[in-house]
């Protein structure tokens, strides 16, 4: 299925991606009572955070994102993944964005998937300044041709 200006869509392999990720933020939040937040939980994982879900899920849950892009790999074969052309920029977005999770105390999943599902106003909040950031930067990095 092809979408007019958008030749590498997958909107049905988007849709059950989409679809996934939400069963799994339901499990977990319906489940244990915890916020599946991959920031919060890497976090955890890692030991910079002290308080949150257990460490044992925390990594469990790490563990588990990185098996699950492995296994749909194997399934679909090789994934194509594009970075950006210089390695500044790719360390300068990760600083940013690790940043942004922070002060914003939550990440896309967080906020965008479970916050706004809950009709949080502090996570709807998030989520418009993130994606108004994402879409200005893509704009600025197109208009100074380091678009990729």
């Amino acid at each position: 299925m092809t979408i007019p200006g958008f030749e590498h869509a997958q909107p049905l392999e988007g849709l059950v991606g989409g679809l996934m990720i939400g069963l799994a933020a339901a499990i977990m939040l319906l489940g244990i009572g915890r916020i599946a937040g991959v920031s919060g939980l890497t976090a955890r994982a890692t030991g910079i955070a002290d308080s949150g879900p257990p460490r044992s899920l925390a990594v469990t849950f790490v563990i588990a994102l990185v098996a699950g892009a492995v296994l749909v790999e194997l399934v679909t074969g090789t994934i194509e993944a594009r970075f950006p052309p210089e390695l500044w920029m790719l360390v300068a977005a990760g600083l940013c964005v690790g940043f942004g999770t922070r002060m914003g105390s939550g990440c896309t999943s967080g906020h965008g998937v479970c916050g706004m599902s809950r009709l949080s106003q502090r996570s709807i909040s998030a989520t418009l300044t993130f994606m108004g950031a994402g879409i200005a930067t893509v704009a600025v990095m197109n208009a100074l041709g380091k678009g990729w």
